[in-house]
């Protein structure tokens, strides 16, 4: 993804003080001075004076509802990819179009699912989901491979591929 900047000038604020003695005693004098910050471009090795602001896709996601967990994996006609996740968690929105690349790709073979452990905190408690992302593969309503932390698409797909070759 090409990151994009254009220059601009920012005010930041710097606080002065100084202090002077006259007949009345000491006195103390505070001044605030503007100065004015340049942003770089995004490719550019030297600082930036603002923060990047990060830019996520948007993904469609079909939003379906089950009686219970357990249901959803008893009745799919397939393996389940769980990813656990929390909406404040980096990892977990740079899992996003990963996921939408492994659930095109292995449409067939494999359903993703995600579960918010921020609202679901019992489902998480369960499987002992202690770092985000968790990714666990259910196969029969069981866990068969279970993968912490942001990975790339290619790697995460050749996982799933050798947890579904795995006899059960």
């Amino acid at each position: 993804m090409a990151a994009y900047s254009a220059a601009a000038a920012v005010s930041s604020c710097h606080l002065h003080r100084s202090l002077a003695a006259d007949s009345s005693g000491l006195a103390v004098s505070l001044s605030i001075r503007a100065t004015h910050l340049r942003c770089f471009p995004a490719n550019s090795r030297r600082l930036s004076a603002l923060p990047q602001r990060r830019i996520t896709p948007k993904v469609e996601a079909k939003k379906q509802s089950f009686s219970s967990f357990d249901d959803l994996l008893e009745n799919s006609d397939k393996p389940v990819l769980v990813d656990f996740y929390a909406t404040w968690c980096g990892p977990c929105q740079f899992m996003v179009p990963v996921l939408e690349q492994v659930g095109q790709k292995l449409k067939d073979k494999i359903r993703v699912v995600k579960i918010d452990t921020e609202k679901y905190t019992k489902i998480a408690d369960r499987y002992r989901i202690e770092a985000l992302p968790t990714l666990i593969i259910f196969r029969d309503g069981k866990p068969c491979d279970r993968l912490e932390g942001a990975v790339p698409a290619e790697q995460l797909i050749k996982r799933i591929e050798n947890a579904l070759k795995v006899p059960q």
